[in-house]
């Protein structure tokens, strides 16, 4: 079994050097490459360091609805994430998660 990461301990600077990067979401019968293209501060939550937006990119087709994933990056590990879909992005599915 692999362990999440814990949400509360990640900061927007954990995110900006994986822009472009590609991370892998975990939906219920397939794994659905995601590519960041937007890390952005969101305002002063009370929670350390911030609130922070994650933009990400995903392939055309059927839209996944809104829901925990989780969401494997090499670097940062797995994390149970609250995605959101957004609407068209670029050529594929935008989807955001955002850390208040």
């Amino acid at each position: 079994m692999t362990s999440t990461v814990d949400l509360a301990k990640l900061h927007i600077d954990d995110f900006t050097p994986h822009r472009d990067a590609v991370f892998e979401m975990q939906a219920a019968d397939n794994v659905v490459a995601l590519r960041l293209v937007k890390v952005e501060p969101a305002g002063n939550s009370g929670r350390p360091g911030g609130a922070f937006s994650l933009l990400f990119a995903g392939p055309t087709g059927a839209w996944l609805p809104q829901a925990i994933y989780p969401v494997r990056h090499p670097a940062l590990g797995v994390m149970e994430i609250f995605m959101v879909p957004v609407g068209p992005l670029g050529d594929g599915n935008g989807y955001q998660a955002i850390f208040t």
